[in-house]
């Protein structure tokens, strides 16, 4: 009784870390898409300029 118990207790703890994981990865793409993005410039095209 006491082994579904633990499994079901860890089965719940890892649906909720999975979770987390994904609120925490999609907040940091959001606040990257808000952040000003550096571009990378190649300096051959800016002498073809």
């Amino acid at each position: 009784m006491f082994k579904v118990f633990r499994r079901i207790v860890a089965a719940a703890t890892v649906v909720l870390l999975a979770f987390r994981a994904v609120g925490s990865f999609l907040s940091w793409v959001e606040h990257q898409e808000d952040t000003v993005a550096d571009t990378w410039v190649d300096e051959d095209e800016l002498e073809d300029v």
